[in-house]
Order: structure tokens, then sequence, then C-alpha cells
């Protein structure tokens, strides 16, 4: 049974599109590559848009997240949690740490490497940051369904860990 219509997602192209691009001259479009990104690029517009009053992008938003469990993250896997490739999670960070919201702390279980912390200002300031990200995701549901998106999220976890 498709995916689409087990969930009960209404959208204004699910009758035309195919389960899966089925020739080499199916348009872009169609491709679920494509619409992923796309899908991606409109939630990360719009949750920049949010995070413009807090001069935040997105992307340092999901670095604070990540540190604020509290549990200090190596570079390495700050880079895959945020999404983000190495230099740039640097750049990234190198800026966090001039305005305070990160710090880092040498791993003292090998002295080369360093372990990323959130500062107090960083906690306060990802707290703002949360309830903006959350007003946005309820605008979805608002939009949507809290069904239809609750499913969307589950749909995209299951597809997320069989790709991995």
């Amino acid at each position: 049974m498709d995916q689409a219509k087990s969930l009960n997602i209404h959208h204004p192209f699910q009758q035309s599109l195919p389960a899966v691009a089925k020739s080499p001259s199916t348009p872009i479009t169609e491709h679920l590559a494509y619409l992923l990104a796309q899908a991606n690029r409109e939630i990360n517009r719009q949750l920049d848009a949010r995070f413009k009053k807090e001069g935040v992008p997105v992307e340092q938003w999901r670095i604070l997240k990540v540190l604020s469990d509290g549990k200090g993250h190596s570079m390495g896997d700050l880079a895959d949690a945020v999404l983000l490739n190495h230099p740039t999670l640097t750049k990234m960070v190198d800026r966090m740490v001039s305005d305070a919201l990160v710090y880092r702390v040498q791993d003292p279980d090998d002295r080369r490497k360093v372990v990323m912390f959130i500062s107090d200002r960083g906690k306060t300031l990802t707290q703002r940051l949360n309830s903006l990200a959350l007003s946005q995701e309820a605008h979805i549901a608002e939009n949507y369904g809290n069904k239809a998106t609750a499913d969307l999220k589950r749909l995209l976890e299951s597809l997320i860990e069989k790709a991995n």
C-alpha cells in the first residue's frame, strides 16, 4: 500500500506522483531526493525567518540544541549530529566561541581532541530558540493536522533508519 495513502496525507500532487521515479526521463520534481530537499529548504527558510530576530541561523540552533544535553561532544560527533561538514562546523563553532555561546575543553582521554560544551549564555539563547522552533512545528501541525504531522515525522524517521 502506498505510504502517503496509508498515512492519509492529502497533498495536491499526491495522485500524480508515482511512489518511485520510473524512468530516466522522470521530471526532477517527482524524485524523492528532490522532494525531500525542497521540503527541507522550505522548513529551514521558515525557521530561519523565526530565528532572524535572535540573529542565529538554523545551523547554530542545531549545535546549541545538541550541546544542551550537557554531555560534551567531540567535533566529529557534533558534525554528524548537526548535519554539517567539518570545515563549516569549525568556522561556526569559532564564531559561537567568540560570542560566548559555547566553549571548548581538552579531551581528558586524548589531548589532541577537544570536547564542546554549551555556556550559560548559550543555554539561555537555546531556550528562546527552542520556543521559536516549537512554534514553527505547531504552525506546521496546524496547517497539516496533528496526525498527519506525527505520521510524517515517523515516516521520515523510518526512512532515515532504513537508509543507514
